[in-house]
């Protein structure tokens, strides 16, 4: 196995733009795979052929340096040759969770200005509603077949002339922006560079091992920071394939492993669990996975011993600071940390810092808890459209989490709780103050107020406890329905409880901490998942 570092060497130097990581990469046997969807393998030349073609045919409809583009649609690898191409003319990725509603899609696409959406033909109708009140109309594109008169993205690029030549497009332009819930219950969007997408991938070969000749399979969404900045920035650094499935199956999982030859795989807790949980006869003992991101303690005994995968990593980031710690794939590993700080595979680059710190923004000593500061050379240029929230996130450069760790003498961290009114479900953050307000706006609701719980798969389930309006009358099923209208299928809550009043500051804020400490909370709850 090559270390990190001869891995990078493979290639010549480039100038940390997509395009130019790209092309390093490619240059070495062009024919090789580069990319797996369905029963399609593209080779590198083919993807940069086409990446070159896509970019060409959004010149041709008006977009430029700087634009944004929402892409909405389930993983393919459309989504893939979209992020590569829009960076070749210096325009900008908006990824969208397909799962989104109206309401949440159109405030994504009008924050963001989007002058196109790339769709799914099943996303495609909630796009269109969602852009229907922009002040300038999007065009619009499929990433998949041909829909209510939109063309398909390939087809179309079919057509096109490849750009003659590069444009001007540096490092440090933006290449993405994901949007992510805050404590404002209103999505922000953690502007990416260039530079910071590819050097992403150059860590996530640190953090596994990843080989030149690796499959790296991808199960999670396409809209996600693990699955952009690592795998598929991961798959660019190392210069190896991936193969992409439309979405995570724990039916199918080991057999897809199989069928693509996948060596590396990232999950969420979720989906360790749902693994683990499965029958073994879907298990597949000639699988040739033999590194997963993402294995929560718990879990690395049946993943090492039954699944036979002999390399479980986990460490922590978030959609602002991609992969911040992570532990070592060789060395101490300490169970239910998320390791030392990471690094890159040149030990002569400067990486990450961490602080832990009190209220007062002073340091604490081992073992103590406090609020976890960073400060990485992976970190989001900032929020987009909102210089306050930007500077309320870092403190002297320090970027501020808002969770809270402990860190122990050998530098480990360990991970405490979240600071920030964040619910932790499905693998998404979820925004409680969201929650509040959609569910506050019910007819019949005069306060709600959204908490995590603990789901029996690990990370967390909603419970929202709500205060109806005087002589006003409502059921949970009703809830359930009013949320389903207006909010992605994971931000449903499972749990609701309807109560005289909830606890509040002098202020009257929520006391949310007052309602977790309350540990009859569940059982006075209509549990929708069993009624």
């Amino acid at each position: 196995m090559k270390k990190p570092l001869e891995i990078l060497q493979l290639y010549p130097s480039h100038d940390y733009t997509l395009q130019g990581a790209f092309a390093s990469r490619a240059e070495r046997q062009p024919e090789r795979p580069f990319m797996l969807f369905g029963q399609r393998t593209w080779s590198w030349r083919e993807a940069g052929q086409c990446m070159d073609r896509i970019a060409a045919l959004l010149e041709a409809r008006g977009i430029r340096k700087g634009d944004r583009v929402g892409v909405m649609g389930r993983n393919c690898d459309g989504h893939v040759l979209m992020l590569f191409a829009l960076a070749r003319i210096g325009a900008i990725d908006v990824p969208v969770n397909p799962e989104f509603g109206v309401t949440e899609a159109r405030y994504v696409f009008q924050h963001a200005e989007v002058s196109a959406v790339v769709a799914n033909s099943e996303t495609l109708a909630v796009a269109r509603e969602a852009c229907a009140e922009l002040k300038t109309k999007p065009w619009f594109l499929t990433l998949d077949v041909p829909a209510d008169g939109v063309e398909s993205l390939l087809e179309a690029a079919a057509q096109c002339t490849p750009l003659a030549e590069p444009r001007a497009v540096n490092a440090d332009d933006t290449c993405l922006i994901v949007y992510t819930s805050g404590t404002t219950g209103f999505p922000k969007g953690a502007m990416h560079s260039q530079r910071s997408f590819v050097t992403g991938g150059e860590a996530f070969v640190q953090r596994v091992y990843l080989q030149d000749d690796d499959r790296v399979m991808i199960v999670l969404p396409l809209f996600h920071i693990n699955a952009t900045f690592y795998s598929t920035a991961g798959t660019l650094a190392a210069g190896c394939s991936m193969a992409i499935l439309p979405r995570f199956s724990a039916s199918t999982f080991w057999q897809s492993a199989l069928d693509y030859g996948a060596t590396e795989v990232n999950i969420i807790e979720a989906i360790g669990t749902m693994l683990m949980n499965r029958p073994r006869t879907e298990y597949r003992a000639g699988h040739k996975l033999r590194a997963v991101y993402g294995v929560r303690h718990q879990m690395e005994a049946t993943f090492r011993d039954e699944f036979k995968i002999p390399h479980l990593i986990g460490g922590y980031g978030m959609t602002e600071i991609p992969g911040v710690t992570c532990n070592p794939i060789e060395g101490l590993r300490k169970p239910g940390s998320m390791g030392p700080v990471g690094r890159h595979p040149d030990p002569s680059r400067a990486w990450a810092q961490c602080r832990v710190v009190d209220d007062d923004g002073k340091d604490v000593a081992a073992d103590c808890e406090g609020e976890l500061l960073v400060k990485t050379p992976i970190v989001m240029q900032g929020y987009f459209r909102d210089a306050e929230q930007t500077r309320e996130a870092f403190v002297d450069g320090w970027f501020r989490t808002g969770d809270i760790v402990r860190r122990d003498a050998d530098g480990y961290f360990f991970f405490v709780s979240r600071k920030k009114d964040i619910i932790r479900r499905r693998g998404e953050n979820i925004a409680g103050a969201e929650l509040d307000r959609v569910i506050g706006a019910h007819p019949a609701v005069h306060e709600a107020a959204a908490v995590a719980v603990p789901a029996e798969l690990g990370e967390d389930d909603i419970l929202v406890a709500i205060v109806l309006k005087p002589g006003m009358q409502a059921d949970a099923q009703a809830i359930a329905a009013w949320c389903r209208e207006q909010l992605a299928p994971q931000k449903v809550p499972r749990y609701v409880l309807f109560v005289d009043e909830l606890p509040h500051t002098p202020t009257h804020k929520v006391l949310k901490a007052v309602l977790k400490a309350d540990t009859t909370l569940r059982q006075r709850a209509v549990d929708l998942q069993h009624n």
